[in-house]
C-alpha cells in the first residue's frame, strides 16, 4: 500500500491534536514484527491518530517508520526522539483544516476577535467616525475637566522660592563665572 501525504498545514494541526496523547504501541527490542504491525493497524483503526514509541537507534527508527508508513498506508506525522506520530484519516472523517488563518481581504480593517465572534465587523468610515468624535465634542457640549498631565501643564499661581533649581536657568546657578 502507498504512504500518504499530508500538507504542512495539516501536519501541524495533527502534531497539535496528538501532543496530549501517550504511546500507545511500544516496539521494543524484537523489533518490527507482525504482531507489531497488526496492534498498530488496530490502534490506527480506532483511534485514527496514535504514538508509538520505538527502543532503538536512530537509524533503525527510521527505517521502521518508513516501513509501517508503506505497509499499513498511514502518514509519518513526526519523528521526535523515540517516539513516532502516526495518521490515517477514517473513512467518515474530514481532513484537518487550521482555521486560525485570515478570512478577511487585505482591503478590509481588522476587527477583533470578540467582536468578529458576535458578527459584527467594522468599516473605514465607522472608524473615521469614532476618531472624530474622541477629538472634538458634540455641538452644544462642553469639554471635560483636563487630566491630570494637561493640569500639570497648567501654571499656577503658587510662587516659587528664589533660590529653588525650578526658578534658576541653566549654567545661572553658580555666582560667579567659572576661570579657565
Amino acid at each position: 500500500m502507498p504512504k500518504l501525504e499530508i500538507t504542512s498545514q495539516e501536519r501541524s494541526a495533527l502534531r497539535a491534536a496528538a501532543h496530549p496523547l501517550r504511546p500507545v504501541v511500544m516496539i521494543g527490542d524484537k523489533g518490527l514484527t507482525d504482531a507489531v504491525l497488526k496492534e498498530i493497524d488496530s490502534n490506527l483503526t480506532a483511534h485514527a491518530l496514535i504514538k508509538v514509541r520505538v527502543s532503538q537507534e536512530r537509524d533503525v527508527r527510521e527505517d521502521m517508520l518508513a516501513t509501517i508508513c508503506d505497509q499499513l498506508s498511514c502518514a509519518p506525522v513526526h519523528h521526535l526522539g523515540k517516539i513516532l506520530i502516526l495518521h490515517r484519516p477514517q473513512a467518515s472523517e474530514p481532513a484537518p483544516v487550521m482555521e486560525t488563518r485570515a478570512v478577511r481581504k487585505p482591503s478590509e480593517p481588522y476587527t477583533p476577535k470578540k467582536q468578529a465572534a458576535s458578527g459584527t465587523t467594522r468599516t473605514r468610515k465607522d472608524e473615521k467616525q469614532q476618531r472624530a468624535a474622541r477629538r472634538k465634542p458634540a455641538d452644544g457640549e462642553t469639554k471635560a475637566a483636563p487630566s491630570a498631565r494637561t493640569r500639570a501643564a497648567i501654571p499656577s499661581s503658587i510662587p516659587r522660592r528664589s533660590g529653588s533649581s525650578l526658578s534658576l536657568r541653566a549654567g545661572a546657578r553658580r555666582s560667579t563665572p567659572r576661570s579657565r
